[in-house]
């Protein structure tokens, strides 16, 4: 069996033979290579030849996804809030404000 499944940055993919499940990161050079990050947080690389001729396929995004990504910002997560949510004179507030 060889892949049929298209790389698309963001997607998520299991390697059927080798049993690695991975994200794709990035497609370089007018579709050459396909930098990947694997579930481990492990990078690498796959160039056009080798990633139809394995046994990849689509899987859906693991539940803990996040996990191995160690340099993710909050809002690549996807639940940043940007409004502080704070009082425009809590600068001016002591503890005391707070507990009437």
């Amino acid at each position: 069996m060889t892949t049929i499944a298209d790389p698309v940055i963001g997607r998520w993919y299991k390697d059927l033979e080798s049993n690695l499940t991975f994200k794709v990161v990035a497609i370089e050079g007018n579709d050459e290579s396909v930098e990947v990050q694997f579930a481990n947080g492990d990078l690498g690389e796959y160039d056009n030849e080798s990633w139809y001729s394995s046994t990849i396929d689509y899987i859906e995004d693991p539940e803990d996804w996040s996990a191995p990504f160690d340099e993710l910002e909050a809002d690549d997560l996807g639940y940043t809030d940007p409004d502080r949510h704070a009082r425009p004179d809590a600068e001016d507030l002591d503890i005391s404000d707070l507990l009437d």
